[in-house]
């Protein structure tokens, strides 16, 4: 009896062991990044668009209707500036200007210093065109011109000082798709399937490409903007479809087709390779930039919108549902994951202990308004998340903006 005490303890102790080094292992494997808050903000609505930083500020817009200006450092409200619709852009800042685009039709220009209005341009109106429609082109600004898109189907160059008309172009569909600009073209997408090349200088046609469509989307609608690198242009499609093309001619250089799911993440070109996210496959994808091969895969339990960035020799992502991953560029291997106050909190409401899907949760069907919504209050992360000096900021749809630290 005393030797099958002896021996009793002795073999729970080593299971003890083994038990404690598996724990740290997954502790190890998944660090829980919540620690390293350095400050947050919270807005009236959700944060959709990304923000940008200049000098001391970092500028965000809100569904709250405003732009808001902070003190990158503390998360000091500097100033904010209010519309009269959404600012679901990515704000510009260019020549002591702040540019930002509104669901009320309007882009704004105003101070960077005080938020004080320097002019505002009139479109022909803003449109959603459907529920999964969350963003708005937003501004880019090159050389003194204004570019945007619209969902009034029109490609604007405005004057950076005064936002004169310079041109417009129009296609046949709203572009929400934010302009890109190399070799002096301006490259965007549209809701009309085709991706268009234009002069930047004058708006005149060089090419366009027309995207596959599929069965359910025929038009193959490109909603998000192109990533481009040397002279090539890659965007994904709600055909299921990441494209890529000769940026010079708009030929073909390669596609890949991911069955059953948009693609409307902006890659993030890092070496040799993109990175991106897709939407109902919840999957994020490694592929060697020149030929589409697929390098690595990590499966997600929810979609992935925004453009991921690089954070500290890792690729950091947000998703849906109100995780920001990090990631090691070469495997795919999760480095560790920071989740939302929300999603903390809200979390079982839409997944179960396994990660999967609750029994009683539908994603898409009759409920599908109130699925989206229960999403929604897990703070999702639809923003591109943005590094400066180790410092990471994005927002959440609950309208949090956070500052976190990366060391």
């Amino acid at each position: 009896m005393i030797s099958f005490l002896i021996h009793f303890t002795i073999t729970t102790m080593k299971n003890l062991k083994i038990l404690i080094l598996l724990f740290l292992m997954i502790a190890l494997q998944y660090t829980d990044a919540q620690e390293t808050v350095r400050w947050k903000f919270t807005t009236g609505a959700a944060i959709h668009a990304s923000a940008v930083i200049a000098g001391n500020s970092v500028f965000i817009g809100s569904a709250d209707r405003n732009l808001y200006a902070l003190d990158k450092t503390t998360g000091a409200l500097q100033w904010k500036f209010e519309t009269k619709g959404a600012v679901h852009s990515t704000p510009a800042v260019y020549a002591g200007k702040v540019y930002c685009s509104s669901t009320d039709g309007n882009i704004y220009s105003v101070d960077k210093e005080t938020g004080k209005l320097a002019w505002v341009f009139a479109t022909n109106g803003e449109q959603q065109y459907d529920g999964w429609d969350y963003y708005l082109s937003s501004p880019v600004v090159i050389n003194g011109a204004v570019y945007t898109g619209s969902g009034d189907s029109c490609v604007y160059a405005l004057d950076a000082e005064t936002g004169r008309l310079i041109w417009k172009y129009k296609t046949n569909g709203m572009v929400h798709a934010t302009p890109v600009i190399g070799n002096g073209l301006l490259y965007f997408g549209s809701f009309d399937g085709y991706f268009y090349a234009l002069d930047a200088t004058n708006g005149q046609l060089k090419w366009k490409f027309k995207t596959v469509g599929n069965a359910y989307f025929p038009l193959g609608e490109i909603q998000k903007a192109a990533a481009i690198d040397k002279n090539t242009v890659i965007f994904g499609s709600r055909d299921y479809n990441i494209y890529a093309l000769n940026a010079a001619t708009g030929t073909g250089i390669w596609n890949m087709k991911e069955p059953g799911s948009w693609i409307i993440a902006t890659p993030l070109v890092h070496g040799r390779h993109i990175y991106f996210g897709t939407s109902d496959s919840h999957r994020f994808y490694c592929m060697d930039i020149e030929t589409g091969t697929v390098k690595w895969i990590l499966p997600l339990n929810m979609r992935v919108y925004g453009t991921a960035c690089f954070a500290t020799e890792t690729i950091a992502f947000g998703c849906f549902n109100g995780k920001l991953f990090f990631v090691n560029p070469e495997t795919g291997k999760i480095d560790s994951v920071f989740q939302t106050d929300e999603s903390k909190q809200n979390y079982a409401t839409v997944y179960d202990a396994t990660d999967d899907f609750r029994k009683d949760f539908e994603l898409y069907g009759e409920k599908a308004d109130e699925s989206e919504k229960k999403i929604m209050s897990l703070g999702s992360i639809l923003s591109d998340p943005l590094v400066e000096n180790d410092i990471l900021y994005f927002g959440d749809a609950d309208g949090i903006f956070y500052a976190l630290s990366l060391k």
